[in-house]
């Protein structure tokens, strides 16, 4: 693959260029620009989340500094502060969000067969949200509080290749639930979910299209109990029984039986109980999907650590999403990366080495595999001479 090319441009390499300019014709991005177009934004907007940059001074800085390489990196227009904050604010986000959905399309499709660590042939989702503060005098467009502005990440994760693949971004108050009524639910396939999406009548409708649901059950159900199965106590499970709802409303929004599986963690010395329309799974593995639905907290947790959505470089709801939809491409742009590469490490490890690499001319696969045994080698240098040191004295 190298042939003398920038990493920024290796990596831009499994940029789908023409699916691109499809959604800027789509929604006419370049209509009568001239000198920055639809493209150079995206690829210094790439270029900041890549490098970590915190202000449109800072990327404006840091790529007039590159000035003479900007071209071999895709760069066409001049970019100025200025440019990029119109841009910003003015070229329509649905063009970013439409391509990441380009991306995550191709993403799954490499990641379809991976393992995510629970024996299930069927898909497995998990559903959550995360809440990023924002000021309210700078975005008093997402007003959430009294005296506090946030909006919100909703998030379906497919957990082969923890590829988001259903993204909404809402005001700070919507209420998570809500969000259940704009899924395409897929027949035989898993959805995890914390007790905060329990609604009853909502939860009725992925029985009803043949869906199955995880969910952690609230302290205070109101329920009767049908039957009882024994289960292996040494495992952590303490009863797996079939249910039925007790309250009126409850139970007229949900008439159907459930399944409720007690289990204790003995990591964190918790007892959690599960709800579940699924009675074929065994009861651990029940427990053990549940589990999984950690990996969409790393992946919030991935992504405000090591992309730039906490620090806006725009103050329109256009800025904030056309800026989330571009660090969620990249996101998605790296998994695809990795997975063709084949590169045996994390994203965030990917991320870190292209921090201070963007601008070098190496081969980016060389750059990524050879790095790690190279540093094993040096760490173990490190070591004997110092026990050389010791051994000496």
């Amino acid at each position: 693959m190298y042939s003398g090319r920038l990493v920024f441009s290796q990596v831009m390499a499994f940029f789908p260029l023409s699916a691109f300019r499809q959604c800027v014709q789509r929604y006419r991005g370049n209509y009568k620009v001239q000198h920055f177009s639809c493209l150079d934004q995206f690829l210094c907007m790439a270029f900041a989340q890549l490098t970590a940059r915190e202000s449109l001074r800072d990327i404006e800085t840091c790529l007039r500094a590159m000035q003479p390489k900007l071209y071999h990196a895709g760069i066409r227009g001049q970019v100025s502060r200025s440019t990029l904050a119109d841009a910003n604010e003015k070229r329509d986000w649905r063009i970013y969000a439409e391509f990441a959905q380009v991306l995550i399309r191709q993403a799954r499709k490499l990641y379809r067969q991976d393992d995510f660590g629970v024996q299930l042939e069927e898909t497995a989702y998990v559903f959550d949200s995360s809440t990023i503060d924002l000021c309210l005098s700078l975005f008093p467009w997402a007003r959430f509080r009294r005296r506090k502005a946030a909006i919100k990440l909703h998030t379906l994760m497919d957990l082969r290749g923890n590829i988001p693949c259903f993204i909404r971004i809402t005001e700070g108050k919507t209420h998570d639930v809500n969000l259940l009524d704009e899924l395409l639910l897929e027949a035989g396939a898993f959805y995890i979910m914390d007790r905060g999406y329990i609604d009853f009548a909502r939860l009725y409708t992925f029985t009803q299209q043949a869906a199955f649901f995880v969910i952690r059950a609230k302290r205070n159900l109101d329920f009767t109990r049908r039957s009882s199965r024994p289960v292996d106590k040494s495992t952590g499970l303490r009863s797996d029984q079939t249910i039925v709802l007790h309250a009126p409303k409850a139970s007229k929004d949900y008439p159907d039986t459930l399944r409720r599986i007690s289990y204790f963690d003995t990591e964190t010395e918790k007892r959690f109980v599960f709800l579940t329309n699924n009675f074929v799974l065994p009861p651990l593995t029940v427990a053990q999907l549940y589990k999984c639905r950690w990996q969409v907290e790393l992946f919030f947790k991935w992504i405000k650590q090591h992309l730039r959505i906490k620090a806006f470089f725009g103050t329109s709801e256009n800025a904030v999403k056309t800026q989330i939809w571009i660090a969620i491409s990249i996101y998605v742009l790296v998994a695809i990366l990795k997975k063709q590469l084949h590169i045996d490490r994390s994203l965030a490890e990917i991320l870190q080495i292209f921090t201070v690499s963007l601008f070098e001319k190496v081969d980016i696969l060389q750059l990524l595999t050879k790095l790690h045994s190279q540093n094993e080698s040096d760490h173990l240098y490190n070591q004997l001479s110092l026990f050389d040191f010791w051994l000496s004295g």
